[in-house]
Formats: C-alpha cells, structure tokens, sequence
C-alpha cells in the first residue's frame, strides 16, 4: 500500500505545533490523534494503531499538543499537560486547518485519544464538525460538562485491568449525547502491553471509524 508521509505544522493559539500526515492513496477519512500526558508525536502504541488505520484507507495526523520549549518547561509541574481546554483548542485548530487541507479536503475526520488526550478529543468533538471519536485507556471525565456536548458516535476502549478508569468510563459513557460502546480488552492493563492488546485496540479502532465515519 502506497502512503505519503510529510512533516506538517499545525497553527494554534500563536503556536507552531510539529505533526506527521500520512496520507494513504484515495483516503476514505482522517484521523487525528490527541496522545496522552508526557506522550508525543512519537508514540509507539499511537504509531502502531495509525499503522493499523492506514491499511483501512484512513489518512492519519499525529502531532504533539506541546511546543518543544512548552513541553521541556512543562516537564517539572505538568501543568500544561493536563490543561484539557488548551489541549482540546489545539485538536480542535488540527481539525478545522486539515478539514481543507489538500490531500485530505473534504473526507471526513475522526479523533483518537489516549489517557489525558481522549479528555481533549472529546471537548474537541463537542465543538467541531467530527464524524466518530475513539479513546483508548482515556479518561474522558476530564472533559466535564463537555461530554453532554458530544454527538458523534464514541467508542471507548478500556484493559479489564485498569479498574478505576473502567469505571470512570462506565460514568462517563452515561453523559454522552450521541451513540456510544464501551470495550473492555480482557487482561490488559492501561498501557495495553499485553500480548495482542494493542493490536485488538487497533481493530477494534479501525471498525469503529470504518462504521460511522462517513464515505
């Protein structure tokens, strides 16, 4: 499968956000994804499930929510780390400037969010044009009255293992306005490092949006 990848930037609130495109031949969406805190652009696990997403003709957008000198000022309080409005306001300019954005104009876009990043999705999807939004070990009740804000069909994936975030899910899947499932990855822990988690995530992803995000 052919893919073309590129360094792009993303323009937010004066701010020059690094991200990778990758953008599959005849792209029937877009992802974007929003990591978690300490996370990047770089993630492996958010790498291997836009892999998976890729060979489902979804063009995929990873970019770190942080400048560089936010992100090594930030490093000691984590204060901008889990300061979800600025995080979601940065996901949110990420939709509206690649919504127009040549080799994907026009497809429709979904959001994936993990840990802290599926809170910032989310306050995104309440504001913005957004066809599907999936979240893997998030914690989406981060995202406050927001979450009664969001229509788009939500999927949120969570390890058997990772009981207060089972549960913190279970509450806030009750609050969201649109249709919605919540999937428990038996065995796995937070970070899905058990063998074939993250791959049944990735699967579990791609369904997703090959489901609800619009041709």
């Amino acid at each position: 499968m052919t893919v073309h990848s590129t360094e792009v930037v993303v323009e937010a609130d004066g701010s020059r956000l690094a991200g990778d495109l990758a953008v599959p031949r005849d792209p029937a969406g877009l992802v974007v994804f929003a990591h978690g805190s300490g996370s990047s652009r770089h993630s492996g696990r958010n790498q291997a499930v836009a892999g998976v997403l890729r060979r489902h003709r979804l063009a995929t957008l990873l970019l770190d929510l942080l400048t560089a000198d936010e992100d090594q000022a930030d490093a000691g309080t984590g204060k901008l780390r889990f300061d979800i409005p600025l995080l979601a306001e940065r996901v949110g300019a990420a939709v509206e400037q690649f919504r127009e954005h040549g080799p994907v104009r026009g497809v429709p876009v979904g959001l994936f969010g993990a840990s802290t990043g599926a809170a910032a999705a989310l306050v995104a999807a309440g504001a913005h044009p957004v066809g599907a939004v999936v979240s893997r070990g998030g914690r989406p009740d981060l995202a406050g009255t927001a979450l009664e804000r969001v229509t788009a069909p939500t999927l949120l994936i969570v390890g058997g293992r990772d009981e207060q975030v089972l549960r913190l899910n279970q509450e806030a899947a009750a609050r969201l306005r649109g249709p919605q499932e919540l999937e428990v990855v038996a065995g796995a822990g937070h970070l899905f490092e058990e063998a074939g988690a993250l791959d049944e995530v990735a699967g579990l992803a791609a369904d997703w949006f090959a489901r609800h995000l619009p041709e």
